[in-house]
């Protein structure tokens, strides 16, 4: 088929705040040889997105200094040696940046299959949450059925995917978020109890709902003080989760509580990380999540979506914490 020389893209143009988001004309990139080219349809908005225009969380070498690191649309073009795909699949693919753009390219095995069930929209708002929790949840958490997980930020993009996930693999699911409604959104979808961290001491609340044993896992995407606090909430050989430091990456921590109950404290990020290992994730992904997104059993919750070039409104919304969900751009 033939592509045209230039796309529509959003810029960052200097950093700063949200009006520094910018329509700009670029040219069409060209995929490698184990790359494909997707005509974008939806892509999602993350908060490394705002960190990145703020100047701080720059894309790793190599990677489109455009925002955006998940998209959702059909292959259009296919490098040499790419194997799986072919021209006109509907996909959704992470990306190291440059989603925010009406083509994006992506390694083959960072692209999955777009869900049956799941409009484009829907899609583009899988990959970087969807990856961020298997990775973190069941890997490096080992969290088993059965056992308890407790959430913050349990109304965010992250949060929405961890209570589901969490709930369909037989765990208890406890949830933070920061009003009566953003509680409610969480238990609705599987949490079994959500408590307003701006009116109640999650440590004491949920150290009763454990009968004073314990949470197992925590995701933690706040960091600062919380971190003493998770610590003191775990449960004997329970492990803390830290990928995000939304109050500061400082935290005073007592050794000694960590040896005597045998805890973890642990975390990463997921944009670094090499394509051989987001391959290996997705490849779990697809054989793990794939047949429940694909049946409707789970789904991400949208909260809105802008048109490509109204990006800025999408960043000030996420910045404001109202939403309960993701945040989407259309192409």
């Amino acid at each position: 088929m033939s592509l045209p020389a230039l796309m529509d893209v959003v810029e960052i143009r200097e950093p700063g705040g949200p009006d520094v988001l910018v329509a700009g004309r670029r040219p069409v990139p060209v995929p490698g040889p184990h790359e494909v080219l997707i005509a974008v349809r939806a892509a999602g908005v993350n908060r490394p997105d705002v960190f990145q225009r703020m100047g701080r969380y720059a894309p790793p070498p190599g990677a489109s200094d455009l925002p955006g690191l998940e998209v959702a649309g059909e292959v259009v073009a296919c490098g040499r040696d790419v194997v799986r795909w072919r021209v006109g699949d509907r996909v959704c693919a992470l990306l190291a940046g440059g989603g925010y753009a009406a083509y994006a390219v992506a390694p083959e095995g960072q692209c999955l299959p777009q869900p049956a069930a799941l409009s484009p929209v829907e899609a583009a708002a899988i990959p970087e949450t969807f990856f961020t929790v298997w990775s973190n949840v069941v890997e490096r958490g080992r969290l088993a059925p059965g056992e308890s997980l407790l959430v913050h930020g349990g109304s965010s993009g992250i949060g929405t995917t961890a209570i589901q996930v969490a709930a369909h693999r037989g765990a208890t699911v406890f949830a933070t978020a920061g009003t009566t409604d953003k509680c409610a959104a969480c238990e609705a979808l599987g949490a079994t109890r959500a408590v307003n961290y701006r009116d109640d001491d999650f440590v004491t609340v949920f150290r009763e709902a454990t009968g004073g044993r314990g949470v197992d896992v925590i995701l933690d995407m706040v960091g600062g003080d919380y971190v003493a606090r998770n610590l003191s909430l775990l449960a004997e050989d329970g492990r803390l989760v830290q990928i995000a430091v939304l109050q500061g990456a400082t935290a005073t921590v007592d050794a000694s509580l960590v040896m005597r109950r045998r805890l973890t404290f642990t975390g990463s990020t997921l944009r670094p990380r090499s394509v051989e290992e987001k391959a290996r994730l997705a490849a779990a992904l697809e054989r793990e999540v794939w047949p429940l997104l694909s049946a409707g059993t789970i789904r991400p919750q949208i909260f809105a979506t802008w048109p490509l070039a109204q990006a800025a409104q999408a960043h000030a919304v996420m910045e404001s914490s109202a939403h309960i969900g993701k945040l989407v751009l259309t192409v």
